[in-house]
């Protein structure tokens, strides 16, 4: 086999090989021209490459510039006058510098401004504002009742309440105070009530009994118990703070007036008992239960269809002698007559017995002289058989 130059070209493409790397090598002339050719502040921030690196696209990642970060402000230094914290440590650190003379090398320091400032310059956080009063606590104020509000009541079964307030006393239109003996702790609705109810209804009346109302007798208000204290019972209006007890009015002169004293007016009774009933949803008084005879029980409870409930007797004064005793017998009165009576017909009886036996018949108790032994015999013992009777009984 003939093997030459020019049948090999023919034969086999190596030309085509060479004439590429030809026209590579030129390419790559021609980019390192251009290459220098740049100006010398480009050439040197341009990282040194390989011609070919753009070529067949292996050209290593250049880095990126590093972000120059602003100045962070610090925190105004702490004055002097200021006090120490409890749990600042001993003033032992080195104060930051100024904000104005920190140099701007050192970037890294200042984006720390909580490593370098003092634990009593961070900032505090905001204490939980103050919970809003309700309209009923604005609206009752100290012009009308002296009642500061305590914590809510929150116990066990529903216990308890919100917007509760300590009764203290009630203020009167000419700024007297009417004491509540001891003071009543009540929802705030409840305690408005009742300081209306005194200022409206009940001083206008007591201003002629005595100088006018100065205590009010509180025989009952918050007690977590069930209704009359009985074991299991549903949860009364006393537990949840919305209900009082009333046992009587004191007057300025000392005097009192019980509620459910038969002694007191009629009349007097009746206007409280009015007043009340047209202010409470439920009035228990005497003749409701066997557990509100000696105070007055009022309350707020919501029911259905504004349901109210007013059980109060205003019973009668006794009478100062009981009609069931018998009134004594005088002494210049005459005998009784019905002892002399009774005794009269045993004696007319006897009589007629004896008028019959001795003056009945005397003829035939002559003739019969041998029988009329024998009939007294058999009368005589019948007295004794009739007492024996008698005695029997």
């Amino acid at each position: 086999m003939n093997f030459s130059a020019e049948k090999a070209s023919r034969k086999w493409p190596v030309g085509a090989f060479r004439r590429g790397g030809t026209a590579m090598v030129t390419a790559a002339a021609v980019l390192l021209c251009l290459g220098m050719q740049a100006g010398p502040a480009e050439a040197a921030r341009r990282v040194p490459s390989f011609p070919w690196d753009d070529l067949f696209g292996t050209r290593p990642q250049r880095p990126h510039k590093a972000a120059r970060r602003a100045a962070v402000p610090l925190p105004k230094p702490r004055p002097a006058e200021a006090p120490a914290a409890a749990h600042a440590p001993a003033a032992t650190e080195p104060e930051p510098p100024a904000a104005g003379t920190q140099s701007p090398a050192a970037p890294a320091e200042a984006a720390r401004p909580s490593e370098t400032a003092k634990p009593a310059d961070v900032a505090k956080p905001a204490e939980p504002a103050a919970p809003q009063l309700s309209a009923c606590r604005q609206a009752l104020t100290e012009e009308i009742a002296i009642a500061p509000s305590i914590p809510d009541i929150h116990g066990a079964g529903g216990c308890g309440g919100e917007d509760l307030v300590r009764l203290e006393a009630i203020v009167l239109a000419d700024k007297r105070k009417v004491a509540v003996k001891p003071a009543a702790i009540l929802r705030c609705k409840m305690a408005a009530a009742v300081a209306d109810w005194v200022r409206t209804d009940i001083a206008p009346l007591a201003q002629n009994l005595g100088g006018g109302i100065s205590n009010l007798d509180n025989f009952d208000s918050f007690e977590c118990r069930g209704r009359n204290r009985v074991a299991g019972a549903q949860l009364s209006e006393h537990g949840r703070a919305n209900a009082l007890d009333v046992r009587a009015l004191g007057l300025a002169n000392g005097k009192s007036i019980s509620l459910t004293d038969r002694s007191v007016p009629r009349t007097l009774r009746e206007t409280v008992l009015h007043s009340v009933c047209a202010r409470f949803s439920t009035v228990l008084g005497p003749g409701s239960d066997w557990y509100h005879e000696d105070h007055i029980h009022l309350d707020l409870i919501e029911r259905r269809n504004n349901y109210r409930i007013c059980q109060w007797n205003v019973d009668d004064p006794l009478p100062q002698v009981a009609p069931l005793l018998p009134a004594e017998r005088p002494e210049e009165a005459p005998p009784r007559e019905v002892a002399a009576k009774s005794d009269a017909p045993k004696a007319d009886t006897s009589k007629a017995d004896h008028g019959k036996s001795g003056t009945g018949k005397p003829d035939a108790t002559k003739s019969d002289d041998a029988t009329a032994p024998d009939r007294s015999a058999e009368t005589k013992p019948q007295p004794t058989k009739k007492r024996r009777q008698s005695r029997r009984f």
